[in-house]
């Protein structure tokens, strides 16, 4: 009998390559939408199946998440015509779309339905804020987990993961203007993206001078809130053939891993370990490929901190060399590895990673929305020119990984190849 917690390294490779990400849909990241998230959603999903070159008859299947922030599936398949033969809502934030996708293959593969949307729709800053109280004016009363959290003032993200940046901080030398660097790397990336919500180049000395808004992270280490509604499209190899673009196609997932306690994780393990590296037992051997042969990142990036540690865990660098890794230039566009091409959640709009994920899809169909010329055939001239206001798109892009985060204790991850 394999012992609880441990399976089969390479049992998910029967999978590799027989579904694929073939649409990707989003609206803009605002904040104070006026719009409820159940119009934010239809038109995430709506946009989506338009990129794909399908129509709502062909999606049969529905997968959401949300924090009792959003709309369900059967409202929003109602708005478009859809009629599932499957849906599912599931309550969580970051790591969710990765886990999805693997709920997704599964469905498909069961034969439940032939063609799944996932969408996230959310007015972060106008209504329901992460921690805090939105529009909404209300905190919800300290009950379950709270009791745990809340009542020793771990009520945000940050307040709950700042520990484990610390004690990186304090076991490896990491400092806070190597961690930093992310902020600078992404807010890059975002200066040549025409969607992102900030795009203003920053540098070291401005993210250090930030307000510090629990230590160590200062404001310019938390991401952006924002309002916005995003979706991507999954369905079979087969099927993805005959769709608009080239697939983006899934070579191993991973959802919702969890270190031996996932709630107090600290009490298993080094705390600034975090679930990636378990999740990096299933996810490289079932992709068939290891850190070293992916091009392109997405690691959340909630915190600068989240992104460095995820890198390391997941096997990109050593442990306790997450500071150099995400200070050297590596994570630049024209680096090595260049990582949340969109400017990710510190700067484009927070998504609750799914955005990541849809940008890596345009990266690997070599169509990314950045402001370089647009040709005679409708197509963007990429120039990989990545000075400010210009490119990012990665030349020569094949392979991808996602970095889902949840908590130090929990994660989720993906593998996909240009099709």
């Amino acid at each position: 009998m394999t012992p609880s917690g441990d399976i089969d390294a390479t049992s998910g490779k029967h999978l590799r390559g027989k579904y694929a990400i073939v649409g990707v849909g989003e609206t803009a990241y605002v904040r104070g939408s006026g719009r409820t998230t159940r119009a934010l959603g239809t038109e995430a999903v709506r946009n989506a199946i338009a990129d794909a070159g399908l129509k709502p008859g062909d999606v049969d299947g529905m997968l959401s998440y949300s924090f009792n922030d959003s709309t369900f599936s059967p409202v929003i398949a109602g708005e478009l015509g859809i009629r599932p033969n499957f849906y599912m809502d599931v309550y969580g934030g970051g790591s969710s779309t990765e886990a999805l996708i693997g709920i997704a293959i599964g469905v498909i593969e069961a034969g439940m339905c032939n063609t799944v949307a996932i969408y996230r729709a959310m007015n972060g800053f106008s209504q329901v804020r992460i921690g805090g109280t939105g529009g909404k004016g209300t905190v919800a009363p300290l009950s379950g987990d709270g009791l745990f959290t809340r009542g020793y003032g771990l009520m945000s993200a940050g307040q709950m993961f700042c520990q484990s940046f610390m004690r990186h901080m304090y076991d490896y030398g990491t400092t806070p203007e190597q961690v930093a660097m992310v902020k600078v790397i992404h807010s890059e990336h975002a200066s040549n993206n025409p969607k992102a919500y900030y795009k203003k180049r920053v540098t070291v000395d401005d993210v250090i001078n930030s307000r510090m808004i629990v230590k160590p992270l200062h404001l310019l280490d938390c991401c952006v809130e924002t309002d916005n509604g995003t979706a991507i499209i999954v369905t079979r190899i087969d099927r993805a053939r005959d769709c608009k673009h080239t697939p983006a196609v899934i070579q191993s997932v991973v959802g919702r891993c969890c270190k031996p306690r996932a709630d107090m994780h600290y009490q298993a393990g080094p705390i600034s370990t975090v679930a990636g590296h378990y999740a990096k037992d299933i996810l490289w051997p079932n992709a068939g490929v290891g850190p070293e042969d992916i091009d392109i990142t997405g690691s959340y990036d909630a915190f600068t901190f989240t992104t460095m540690l995820q890198l390391e865990d997941y096997g990109f660098c050593k442990k306790g060399e997450g500071g150099d890794y995400v200070s050297n230039g590596t994570m630049r566009l024209g680096g090595k590895r260049p990582n949340n091409t969109s400017g990710g959640h510190l700067c484009e709009g927070y998504t609750h990673g799914i955005a990541m994920v849809i940008e890596n899809v345009r990266q690997l169909r070599q169509d990314v929305d950045d402001s370089c010329p647009i040709g005679p055939d409708g197509k963007r001239q990429h120039t990989y020119d990545y000075a400010e206001g210009g490119c990012r798109q990665v030349k020569d892009v094949e392979l991808s990984a996602n970095l889902g985060w949840a908590t130090p204790g929990q994660g989720s991850s993906l593998v996909m190849a240009r099709g």
